[in-house]
């Protein structure tokens, strides 16, 4: 049986390729969902865990058009980590998410891809200036947000978590 593909268009930086998930993502996001870094986007997950998200974020672009990318790195074609637009059930409205493995971190990848999902999501799926939803102890993201040049909306609560709610530029603000 062969997968039947959908409709996730494929976008490109200078240094990065964003794109559908693969089947060939789960050992990565398996390892990513056992580490002390998952537990700020819905961790720790088993092996069975990781294939729920892998399948959902699949869904979430089937049902409402927009989703998750997930982040190549064009150096070493690895898979880094995932960005991109999501909506649940619960969310005052749909979110601009990202999260890099670890060795990722430190190199701009996460601003470089959350940027251009930014862009396509206002451009192309009608998302301008989103949100963010960061855990307050999460300094990185929060950090990211502001370089992203996101400011700080509200404190709120996220299915029971306490949150930060930050609102990105739209589109034509952040050129």
């Amino acid at each position: 049986m062969t997968a039947m593909p959908l409709p996730i268009p494929v976008i490109e930086t200078d240094r990065l390729i964003l794109r559908a998930p693969h089947s060939t993502d789960l050992k990565p996001l398996a390892d990513f969902f056992t580490t002390e870094r998952s537990h700020t986007v819905g961790g720790p997950r088993d092996a069975a865990g990781a294939w729920d998200s892998l399948v959902a974020r699949l869904g979430h672009w089937s049902l409402n058009g927009y989703g998750l990318w997930h982040i190549t790195d064009k150096a070493n074609k690895a898979f880094v980590g995932w960005t991109g637009i999501i909506f649940a059930p619960g969310w005052q409205e749909p979110e601009l998410g990202w999260a890099l493995f670890e060795q990722a971190e430190g190199k701009g990848i996460a601003a470089e891809a959350a940027r251009a999902a930014r862009r396509y999501a206002a451009l192309h799926q009608g998302h301008n200036g989103v949100i963010s939803y960061i855990r307050p102890t999460n300094a990185r993201s929060r950090a990211l947000a502001q370089r992203l040049g996101a400011t700080l909306e509200e404190l709120g609560d996220l299915r029971g978590t306490p949150c930060e709610i930050w609102r990105h530029p739209k589109a034509e603000e952040a050129a």
